[in-house]
């Protein structure tokens, strides 16, 4: 046989392995059998998916009348998914099924899905009309508390795309803004699911720390809803901390949370700008990526967010039924247990293993920093403001 034909040979062995085909089986079987075990793979992640909704509302059914019953409350989505999906692939690597089953697991497109449909749920009339105050405390404390967490995280030399989910995740609405980040500057799935990871470990206390605390501050219920939708992460945790404070407070603290959500879009935009023309430029004299290049790496479904926000409040201001709205925002919810789930099932502690304790230090410190200024805002802008 000639070296050609022996190299040949070679890379169709090693192509069956990686498959997990016998050797010498023809291009078609190999092809039928990525294709099924990417189907098997879509199927373990919606199996999972299942799980997830089913502990979720179970769980605090179970713990009724028990010790636990408030923290089952509390347990968000996110948790049981990537629970589900870190044991999944546990189980999967034991078995060597992981990497055979990976091409199934489509994190991006269940990401990218949910966050389109994420729009359809945020109201633009609404937040411009009766959230003067509320736009106003997301633009100052977006820019700060982002600007602060970026600069500390560059003084702890942490990478540049982990300085960027970490600040949005903080600054903006948490998990869906550490999504929209990583698909702007194209992250690592392992930083997406540490800053993920973090979010949740420092949302769940605050549900409860934040009423208390703006009890004994003698806080009024606008200030205080102000002050809990400014500064607690996801719009879940935003709305059970807004309940324990009140209704009033519950109010504006979800006014608060979707004026910030609204901005992921334009901070999306402004880190693809940034990454694109500045972070990954190796030199000044390398030239600058052409239009049509930027839109190449432009995260197009930020787009589809925008204009499902936009059809959503048209369809509202035509007279339509929010239980319309209602389906769109429980699909949304599946499409974001399925990304969090592939999150889990994809999931490598190397990138863990690497970031360290900077990333968490980093967060701590911007979590007590947007604390502060948020309730400075809040404070300032929502004092006197009453919903009636």
């Amino acid at each position: 046989m000639s070296e050609q034909g022996t190299r040949d040979s070679a890379q169709t062995q090693s192509s069956a392995q990686e498959l997990g085909q016998p050797t010498g089986a023809a291009p078609e079987q190999t092809s039928r059998a990525g294709i099924g075990y990417a189907a098997a793979g879509v199927a373990l992640v919606v199996v999972l998916g299942a799980a997830t909704r089913f502990l979720e509302s179970q769980v605090p059914v179970w713990a009724k009348g028990t010790s636990f019953e408030g923290v089952a409350k509390s347990i968000e989505f996110p948790i049981y998914a990537i629970a589900l999906g870190l044991l999944g692939n546990l189980v999967l690597t034991v078995l060597a099924l992981r990497e055979k089953l990976a091409k199934g697991f489509r994190t991006e497109f269940f990401i990218k899905t949910g966050l389109v449909l994420l729009g359809a749920s945020i109201n633009l009339k609404v937040l411009v009309t009766a959230a003067g105050p509320a736009i106003v405390q997301a633009l100052l404390l977006i820019t700060i508390v982002f600007g602060f967490t970026w600069w500390l995280g560059g003084v702890l030399r942490l990478e540049d795309k982990l300085r960027a989910l970490l600040a949005s995740a903080v600054s903006i609405c948490g998990v869906s803004a550490a999504i929209a980040a990583a698909g702007a500057v194209q992250a690592k799935k392992e930083q997406l699911a540490y800053a993920a990871s973090l979010v949740i470990a420092f949302a769940l206390p605050s549900i409860f720390l934040l009423p208390w605390l703006a009890d004994l501050l003698g806080l009024s219920d606008p200030v205080a809803g102000a002050w809990i939708g400014g500064n607690i992460d996801t719009t879940a945790a935003v709305a059970a901390s807004g309940a324990i404070a009140g209704e009033e407070a519950l109010q504006i603290a979800t006014i608060v949370k979707t004026t910030q959500n609204a901005l992921i879009g334009v901070v999306a935009i402004a880190l693809t700008a940034y990454f694109a023309l500045k972070v990954q430029r190796k030199s000044a004299a390398e030239a600058r990526p052409t239009i049509g290049q930027f839109w190449e790496r432009f995260p197009k479904f930020v787009l589809g967010f925008i204009a499902a926000s936009i059809i959503g409040t048209l369809y509202l201001a035509a007279g339509g039924d929010k239980a319309a709205i209602s389906t769109v925002n429980d699909l949304r919810t599946w499409f974001l247990i399925f990304a969090f789930v592939a999150i889990g099932l994809e999931f490598s502690l190397k990138g863990l293993k690497e970031a360290g304790w900077r990333p968490i230090g980093v967060f701590a410190a911007a979590t007590v920093a947007n604390i502060v200024v948020a309730l400075g805002l809040a404070s300032v802008l929502f004092a006197g403001f009453s919903t009636g």
